[in-house]
């Protein structure tokens, strides 16, 4: 399924986002600063470009796994979400989970992944007992130990 998303770039001279390989569900989103995070610190960090999603659409702004892998790098809020009403820069809330090293990124880096889905809109129903099901209420875990979380 492809949609259109309007693109407004607020630095023309950064890449605009793209799929690095055929059948990819993320889209690069690149650093417009340098930066230096420290360890067990956090910041917005802009991307450069703004988006008009259509009605019906959202998107979700991934980590990257080999920044992961490589730096201990996240995002603080994973996935970030964009609402089809959001018309701002998109920024990336990145975070340095290594204990001892400091993670440094240039201007024009990847940083993060952006995903375009569908979305419903839910109509909730009240009721006063919800159908069974296999799992039933088993939350956290259930599915894999069993050990009871503390």
């Amino acid at each position: 399924m492809n949609v259109d998303v309007l693109l407004r770039q607020l630095d023309p001279d950064l890449p605009v986002p793209g799929y690095a390989h055929v059948g990819d569900a993320g889209a690069d989103l690149h650093a417009r600063i340098d930066l230096t995070l420290d360890p067990h610190t956090r910041r917005a960090v802009p991307t450069g470009i703004a988006i008009a999603l259509p009605e019906g659409f959202a998107a979700l702004v991934m980590p990257r796994s080999g920044l992961a892998r490589r730096h201990g790098l996240s995002m603080v809020n994973t996935p970030g979400l964009i609402d089809a009403g959001y018309r701002g820069e998109i920024s990336v809330l990145l975070i340095n989970h290594d204990p001892i090293q400091a993670v440094s990124l240039s201007r024009g880096d990847r940083i993060a992944q952006l995903v375009v889905l569908p979305v419903a809109h839910a109509r909730f129903q009240v009721v006063s007992a919800l159908p069974g099901s296999d799992r039933g209420e088993g939350g956290f875990g259930s599915s894999g130990h069993s050990q009871a979380l503390s």
